[in-house]
């Protein structure tokens, strides 16, 4: 990995000693890298990494635990490294809602972002909107439409016209991870709930709370915790429908069920 040499010594004003692969990571991969000043970093490389940077950044503004950014030069991305820890399960999910609350603040902007993202080769349009239904039809279903069967495709066009009904207009922003499961959640030895590999703009955070539902079964004191708005339950499947269309796109077919189980829970 000598292509990380330059732009880590540039960042970091120290020399990389040592640097492995970290595992995981369907998307984009990471290592572990050790600095001959005995500092550890993790070291991200990508078309993205600086929107990510950017991302991490606003979250640490708002206190809630994510890796200190070293800083960003040649699409690699320098960051602190985070020690994880055996956690008891109850206390992973009491500090998970801890940070989360963390994202909830006092935001003026409209909801969405300043930049797009993406997820490898799955584009995720953030133009800002006035209205969080009008935000979501189009940044976060009919953006799929060209990519999807014509009858998952009929069925997601046939809820993008109900969504007023069914979400809010203006729930209170919040500052979302928007791509938060396990593997992005780092337990460290403190105790703390890290974010890591965030997709971040300002939205309802409910979108967070169904994403953690896709792959695990968080418990009701979670969601107790997080103090979500009344109905949130059953908005739960219109936040998961976009990130099963993101798995079809970037794992393929195997996921369709998926999406249409979500369908068919909302009526459509």
């Amino acid at each position: 990995m000598t292509t990380d040499r330059e732009p880590v010594e540039q960042i970091t004003s120290s020399a990389i000693a040592e640097q492995t692969p970290l595992p995981g990571g369907d998307i984009s991969g990471a290592s572990l890298a050790t600095l001959t000043d005995g500092r550890r970093v993790v070291i991200k490389r990508g078309p993205m990494v600086e929107a990510e940077g950017r991302m991490l950044r606003a979250m640490a503004e708002t206190g809630a635990p994510v890796p200190a950014v070293h800083g960003w030069r040649s699409h690699c991305l320098v960051m602190e490294n985070i020690e994880s820890g055996a956690i008891d399960a109850h206390d992973r999910w009491q500090a998970l809602a801890e940070t989360l609350l963390c994202l909830t603040g006092s935001y003026d902007e409209a909801f969405g972002w300043d930049e797009d993202y993406a997820l490898k080769h799955v584009e995720v349009p953030n133009s800002r909107s006035g209205n969080w239904a009008d935000f979501w039809r189009d940044n976060r279903l009919l953006c799929h439409l060209p990519h999807l069967d014509a009858e998952v495709a009929k069925r997601v066009v046939a809820l993008a016209e109900r969504l007023h009904d069914l979400l809010p207009s203006a729930p209170a922003p919040a500052l979302v991870h928007g791509d938060l499961w396990g593997g992005n959640i780092v337990h460290a030895n403190d105790g703390r709930a890290v974010l890591i590999d965030p997709c971040a703009y300002i939205g309802h955070r409910e979108v967070d709370a169904a994403s953690l539902t896709m792959f695990d079964n968080p418990p009701s004191a979670f969601f107790d915790a997080l103090q979500l708005d009344h109905g949130w339950q059953g908005r739960q499947p219109i936040y998961r429908l976009w990130m099963w269309l993101v798995h079809v796109r970037l794992f393929g077919a195997s996921y369709r069920s998926a999406v249409t189980r979500e369908l068919d829970l909302l009526g459509f």
